[in-house]
């Protein structure tokens, strides 16, 4: 009976330590999942933190008085040599940080700057600025990839939003991560008593 008892125990911590390690694991990876990055194409939503590494910007053609943001088409050049175009709003108080890709792009100086990163949360446009920037985009295409915008194909070309990179990251709440973490504490309480158990019992 006594062997019957320790085996049993045993097999418990056997279980309960696989629990553990099960869930750590599945913990490190809700949580690497939450803290996660992707890129402004992925985007699914405006929840969705995102980034766009710059290769080329414009002047602001657009300015948001209310919250202090200019509004800028950068350029995304990929390492095949094929570009994209989007809007980003940045805080205009942190102009100097894109002067030396801004001067660049209009040819104010030779030097080809590093890329710039840039992080933030997509922003659905609105009418205004989407005008503003059918208006304003043949001014920053280079002739020679110059693509006539309009109304009917600005979200193929433009998609139908802004990365605003004036926002910082918000924390989301996980109720899975959350509850994996209570399972995580419960079951090393329960192998904790059980291994203590069998100890008090073998004194």
């Amino acid at each position: 009976m006594k062997k019957m008892k320790v085996f049993t125990k045993l097999v418990l911590c056997i279980i309960y330590i696989g629990l553990i390690i099960f869930l750590m694991i599945n913990c490190y990876n809700l949580f690497q999942a939450k803290q996660q990055t992707i890129h402004w194409t992925e985007a699914e939503n405006i929840n969705n933190y995102s980034y766009i590494d710059i290769s080329k910007m414009s002047e602001k053609f657009a300015y948001d008085e209310e919250n202090h943001v200019g509004i800028h088409f950068v350029i995304e050049k990929e390492e095949t040599g094929l570009w994209h175009t989007y809007l980003i709003a940045i805080n205009e108080d942190e102009y100097d940080t894109y002067k030396e890709i801004i001067d660049y792009t209009y040819q104010r100086t030779d030097k080809e700057p590093e890329k710039i990163r840039v992080y933030g949360y997509p922003v659905i446009i609105d009418e205004a600025t989407k005008q503003l920037a059918i208006k304003s985009i043949k001014d920053f295409l280079p002739r020679e990839n110059e693509i006539e915008i309009t109304n009917d194909n600005y979200e193929k070309f433009l998609t139908n939003s802004y990365l605003d990179v004036t926002k910082p990251r918000k924390e989301e709440f996980s109720l899975l991560l959350l509850a994996s973490m209570i399972l995580l504490f419960t079951i090393s309480i329960l192998l904790g008593k059980t291994i203590l158990g069998n100890n008090k019992k073998n004194r």
